[in-house]
């Protein structure tokens, strides 16, 4: 399972640890994933997505999945969120 999240496509990072002595040693960032179950208000689905805790922050500032993925870019996306975000875009096009 790769450490990616799959609605912002953040990903690990390379940095140092830095001792007092300034000896610098390669580490990785690893970004705060955690698998959460999020629902869509117009497929009335639960979706099971693997996403950093700062996407879930935005997910509710946006006020839901369907927000986000609205002005979510496609190329920041996994296929799985991609095929949720085409499926969510269609289902509003045929209630309006």
């Amino acid at each position: 399972m790769s450490r990616v999240c799959e609605l912002t496509g953040k990903g690990p990072m390379s940095g140092n640890n830095v001792s007092h002595a300034k000896n610098r040693s390669k580490r990785r960032f690893l970004p705060n994933l955690s698998a959460v179950t999020l629902g869509s208000d117009t497929l009335d689905r639960r979706f099971r997505l693997r996403i950093s805790n700062a996407a879930l922050r935005t997910i509710d500032h946006r006020g839901g999945l369907d927000a986000f993925m609205a002005k979510a870019k496609d190329a920041e996306l996994s296929p799985k969120a991609l095929k949720i975000k085409k499926e969510i875009a269609k289902a509003q096009a045929v209630s309006v």
